[in-house]
């Protein structure tokens, strides 16, 4: 009787929310986008908060799949995949996850719910949805790339998951800096950059253009897909996946805080960035901007940049030349508390679950 109650409390809610956005819908032409969101922020917030209701008993389950720590925030394991299977389910329970990570965004309701039903069996859960690459510096596919995003918002709230992974646009085929060599100065207030590197940049005219234009429209994308995400109780986790954008922790930080909103995040790989500056310095700029963790190893061949960046290749986590002890007691010290999800191959799903416990517990 009391599921019934929520049930039918969280369906008025919707319906209020619903008839809310319709209202401000019609104020857009005497608003500015930026106030719409500002006024619409707590009510989109109360609705969010009470839909992640849905998760407690996930979360719990979750729970009890933990490594033992010394600090007082909390990560728990998962790996990534497409559509989870029973056996999947099986083996990655008994190696020690907590749950995982899809990337089959685009399915019905109706068979999002029937997965997480068979997740869930297992104890585990699906805490996030793999979005990835879309376009919306490019004119052509916005639209579609916005539409896709809603999909998969929609699809996470029926996994169980709160977390959708967006990468918002990728540039490239210009002059550009060497990755360690970035020295972004941009405007903190509109995020429109002046130069990308010492010296001379008119070089680099190009790739500033390009910049500016997708921090423009990914702006513009983000702030207009906020009241879906609030609705369905489903973050929107902005991840930097070597798109040759917001390459410096200062800058990426700055993009992902620039939304001020509840509903809005990083979804930061420890790994994918060392060839641009230490781990441990996007962390401390990112700080409790980071809503989810994916996890990789990288070998720095030779340290270059400022901020410690240098060429390099990919490496097992276990072999990577990043300092996880150094990078745990970070984690701990921004109270990041959630996920960190394997992205990569190559040992068994036990040998990784130990790799994990490791890090998690500072060693």
């Amino acid at each position: 009787m009391a599921t019934q109650t929520v049930a039918v409390l969280l369906s008025g809610l919707k319906n209020v929310f619903e008839t809310l956005l319709i209202f401000c819908n019609t104020m857009t032409s005497l608003l500015s986008r930026r106030c719409f969101l500002g006024t619409t922020a707590a009510a989109v917030t109360s609705v969010g908060l009470l839909a992640e209701n849905r998760f407690s008993s996930a979360q719990t389950a979750a729970a009890q799949t933990v490594t033992a720590t010394p600090f007082p925030s909390q990560i728990y394991k998962a790996r990534i995949i497409d559509t989870p299977t029973d056996t999947i389910c099986e083996q990655w329970k008994a190696a020690g996850f907590a749950g995982m990570e899809v990337s089959n965004w685009n399915v019905s309701p109706a068979v999002a719910r029937q997965t997480r039903q068979l997740v869930e069996k297992y104890d585990l859960r699906i805490h996030s949805v793999m979005r990835g690459w879309t376009n919306f510096n490019d004119p052509a596919k916005y639209e579609a790339d916005i539409e896709s995003v809603k999909t998969a918002l929609r699809t996470a709230s029926a996994y169980g998951a709160d977390t959708v992974l967006l990468v918002p646009c990728r540039i490239g085929g210009m002059k550009m800096p060497e990755a360690w060599d970035f020295d972004i100065d941009f405007d903190p207030k509109t995020l429109k950059v002046k130069t990308v590197a010492e010296g001379d940049n008119s070089v680099y005219a190009d790739y500033i253009a390009a910049q500016n234009l997708a921090t423009e429209s990914s702006i513009r994308a983000v702030e207009s897909l906020i009241p879906v995400a609030a609705y369905e109780g489903v973050r929107i986790a902005i991840e930097n996946v070597w798109n040759n954008l917001w390459c410096t922790p200062k800058f990426f930080a700055a993009f992902c805080q620039y939304f001020n909103h509840p509903w809005v995040g990083c979804y930061f790989d420890l790994g994918n960035h060392t060839k641009y500056a230490r781990c441990e310095e996007w962390i401390k700029e990112l700080g409790n901007s980071i809503v989810k963790l994916h996890i990789k190893g990288f070998k720095v061949k030779e340290v270059k940049g400022k901020l410690g960046g240098g060429p390099g290749d990919w490496a097992k986590i276990d072999q990577a030349s990043i300092d996880w002890k150094s990078v745990r007691k970070l984690l701990s010290d921004v109270r990041y508390n959630g996920w960190m999800s394997i992205e990569e191959n190559g040992y068994s799903d036990a040998e990784y679950s130990k790799i994990l416990d490791k890090i998690i517990a500072g060693e």
